[in-house]
């Protein structure tokens, strides 16, 4: 197996490779281009960027040869939270303690912005140095989870669901597509660059569902349990658009015990990869954040 990475490693690795991606033009163009820093180095955690990169290292992939893959999903994460964020979506005026990309920078920019961000996440994708079948592959697969059948169909649900109740089945089939779609993108896209069998890519789409899930009431619970300084925004923003969640569906008490049983199997999902203590501590910090 490659070197092993801990995490603050790679999110060096990642922070270098995203500002290397999206260099500063020395025209107009400018003005996009900062939004575009200016949201991609707002303190994100890295989730999914940094689960492609192991997947793909517990297979046997090199880790830089993945990278530009790996930063390509973080920009179409970062794309999402740009236009999530704005007045016709969500409008939310913080994102991890900053002001969000359209309150610095305006509405149109902030939409350019996370235009930009998408169309190079596809080019940057493209760059990775893979055997030609296995790139295009990876590519197919970021592009099924971001687009209407994945990442952007379960906003729309969401979206329709506003100001509704709906039972947890209808819930739990918008957060699979609306968060866990870049999620199990990352795992089997880290798979599938480093050419994995496939029980070993059942397998990480098994740690994906769960942890992908796990992270969205994580979120929920947040929202209710957790402090402004701590999420960088204001707290009790799902009560007051009227979302169902699963606090409010299921309860406090019901909602955690879930998040555990989900990272519990997620971990039990690893058995086939032999060593794999990162993912493992990886889901128990998911779990358990309070950011």
């Amino acid at each position: 197996m490659n070197k092993a990475f801990t995490a603050e490693e790679y999110l060096a690795l990642i922070n270098e490779a995203l500002d290397r991606y999206v260099p500063l033009c020395g025209d107009e163009r400018d003005a996009v281009t900062l939004a575009m820093r200016y949201s991609l180095q707002n303190g994100g955690k890295r989730v999914r960027p940094m689960l492609l990169l192991e997947f793909n290292r517990i297979c046997g992939g090199c880790v830089q040869d993945a990278l530009p893959l790996a930063c390509a999903l973080e920009m179409i994460h970062t794309y999402s939270l740009i236009h999530d964020d704005l007045p016709c979506m969500d409008d939310d005026d913080f994102r991890r303690g900053r002001p969000s990309c359209h309150k610095q920078f305006g509405e149109a920019t902030a939409l350019l912005a996370g235009d930009g961000l998408l169309t190079l996440a596809f080019s940057v994708a493209a760059g990775a140095s893979l055997a030609p079948e296995r790139t295009l592959a990876c590519l197919a697969e970021l592009a099924q989870a971001a687009g209407y059948r994945g990442m952007i169909g379960g906003q729309t649900m969401d979206l329709q669901h506003e100001d509704q109740t709906i039972d947890a089945d209808l819930l739990r089939q918008t957060d699979r597509l609306k968060t866990g779609q870049l999620i199990l993108a990352a795992c089997r896209i880290g798979c599938l660059a480093a050419g994995a069998a496939p029980e070993r890519i059942a397998a990480a789409e098994t740690y994906a569902e769960n942890i992908g899930l796990a992270f969205q009431i994580v979120d929920d619970l947040l929202d209710i349990t957790g402090t402004a300084e701590e999420l960088g925004k204001p707290i009790g923003s799902d009560a007051e658009k009227n979302k169902s969640t699963y606090p409010a569906l299921l309860g406090l008490n019901e909602s955690r015990r879930l998040v555990r049983a989900l990272t519990d199997e997620a971990i039990n999902a690893l058995a086939c990869f032999g060593e794999a203590s990162f993912l493992g501590a990886f889901a128990e910090k998911l779990a358990n954040r309070t950011n």
